[in-house]
């Protein structure tokens, strides 16, 4: 019996058609994912090779799938453009910290190189002179495992005491070659790689030390004393002055037998400096004389006429005395009353108020000795100033010692805290030159591989950004540094004295585009459409 339709039948057939389209979706969507995302790659960490499978998408996430544990400079390259392809061959080297000098500036250097030799090709091949750098091998029998190769393709010069031989296997690390040669080095003797040409040079150069002691002179101070006894202005010498001595001892370097550093180790003061003390008389106080500056008082500064009589009239037959009261006459007139009125006004009044006038009028002629009344009247407002040195005639030369101590120390605080803007001791290419940082980067940047056109526009790249000037700030963004880093403490995960140190600004510039762009010269086609990386 056929079987009858109904509506829940075909809703039924309906539903099962349609998870049954689904499955087959969702099942081949698996498979080709599956088919797809496993990819086999090869991955080499410090020469070791491993060939896997795996579903990662990225570099990043097939090192922490395999546990592979980078650190800040160490380089990791694949040679797909970032992401992770089937067939890719990704390369992880561990970056040690060595020591080289470019320029004679010595600095840590942190590279990938297998060799000496291959390090200063490093440099070479975006065409810095190799002359102007050395390798220099600290502890060379404990550099790395088994010590720094020094020349993995040919024979290595060594240079050591002032004899040149030939070691044929530059393979070995440095301490064997030296071995070989039946050199033995000293605790600070000091081992260097360079390149004289296609010729690679093993020098060892021998550190000693000697000592040497100065005796040198310490300078008598001269303290002066007032004496009242003394005539203003006399000078006695009291007690001669006399000497000091102190030795010196310094720790001088010789490298190869050439003086290089010289060190203070100890100062010892063996005779004591004896002050000169000097006596000195008053100040000498020049009381005004009648006539020279138009003033004088009522004892000494009177003028005597031809009759013999004292004093002084004005043309109206009254003196005035300092306070501009009129006073009657005493004397009479003379016939030279008409000759006198110029001098009689400032002479005249000093007789009554001399008590009260003195203390002014006295000191006045001391800190200017001015014979023209004219410039009287522009002196006044001084007394504030003399009431101090009025009590006695000492304190007048006590300002001179108080000056001094407030004068000298002044200079000495505000120019010493300038000094403390040195950089800071782990600062490994400090404030360079443009060129200088430019000859580390051509180093850094062949590690990742990039030479050529690609040294040329990160060279153009950086031109633009920051000129290759360490300290280059942009007032707007706040970028800093040679790559200009925004912001600027980003580049503290490759140091922390990033705003002097232009090795760690390039080491994180390079990384940045690395990892953004994959080369400078992708970074630099962009900066060209853009106008920034």
């Amino acid at each position: 019996m056929p079987k009858r339709w109904s509506p829940r039948r075909t809703v039924t057939l309906r539903r099962i058609r349609v998870m049954t389209c689904a499955v087959a979706l969702v099942l081949a969507s698996c498979l080709t994912f599956a088919c797809t995302a496993r990819k086999s790659v090869a991955l080499d960490v410090n020469g070791d090779t491993r060939y896997l499978t795996t579903y990662a998408t990225t570099v990043s996430g097939l090192l922490r799938e395999q546990g592979v544990d980078v650190k800040t400079h160490d380089l990791v390259k694949n040679t797909g453009d970032g992401t992770l392809v089937d067939n890719d061959v990704v390369t992880v080297k561990s970056a040690y910290q060595t020591t080289i000098t470019i320029d004679g500036q010595q600095m840590p250097f942190w590279t990938v190189a297998d060799s000496a030799e291959q390090l200063l090709d490093f440099f070479e091949q975006n065409e810095v002179a190799a002359s102007r750098i050395t390798v220099d091998i600290k502890n060379v029998y404990n550099q790395l495992t088994g010590g720094m190769v020094i020349n993995a393709d040919g024979p290595v010069t060594v240079i050591a005491d002032g004899k040149t031989s030939i070691a044929p296997n530059g393979k070995l690390p440095a301490a064997s070659i030296l071995d070989s040669k039946g050199i033995t080095l000293g605790k600070d003797d000091r081992v260097s790689v360079q390149k004289d040409g296609d010729e690679t040079i093993l020098r060892v150069q021998r550190v000693t030390y000697g000592d040497k002691t100065e005796t040198v002179a310490i300078p008598y101070t001269t303290r002066t004393v007032l004496d009242d006894t003394l005539e203003p202005g006399a000078r006695r010498v009291d007690m001669a002055g006399e000497n000091g001595e102190k030795k010196i001892t310094y720790r001088i370097t010789y490298v190869d037998g050439v003086p290089v550093e010289t060190t203070q180790t100890n100062e010892v003061v063996t005779k004591t400096a004896l002050d000169e003390v000097v006596a000195v008389g008053p100040e000498k106080v020049e009381l005004p004389q009648d006539g020279a500056d138009g003033t004088g008082d009522g004892d000494a500064g009177t003028d005597a006429d031809t009759d013999g009589n004292t004093g002084t009239d004005d043309a109206a037959g009254t003196s005035t005395d300092g306070s501009g009261e009129a006073s009657e006459p005493t004397q009479t007139p003379s016939n030279e009353s008409t000759q006198q009125p110029s001098a009689q006004p400032s002479a005249e009044p000093t007789q009554t108020p001399q008590p009260t006038q003195q203390p002014t009028q006295t000191q006045t002629p001391q800190p200017t000795q001015t014979p023209q009344p004219t410039q009287q009247p522009t002196q006044t407002p001084k007394p504030t100033q003399t009431p101090t040195q009025t009590p006695t005639q000492t304190p007048t030369q006590q300002p001179q010692p108080t000056q001094q101590p407030t004068q000298t120390p002044k200079p000495q605080p505000t120019q010493q805290p300038t000094q403390p803007s040195t950089p800071a001791e782990d600062c490994r290419l400090c404030r360079p030159s443009a060129s200088a940082a430019q000859a580390y980067a051509a180093g850094a940047a062949a590690q990742y591989g990039w030479t050529g056109q690609n040294w040329t526009d990160l060279v153009k790249l950086w031109n633009r950004e920051s000129g290759w000037r360490w300290n280059a700030e942009n007032p707007y963004s706040g970028a800093y540094g040679i790559p200009q880093s925004l912001p600027g403490d980003k580049m503290a995960a490759f140091g922390t004295n990033w705003r002097d140190d232009a090795a760690v600004q390039i080491d994180w510039g390079l990384s940045y585009i690395a990892g953004r762009y994959g080369s400078p010269m992708k970074a630099w086609e962009h900066s060209e459409q853009v106008g920034w990386y």
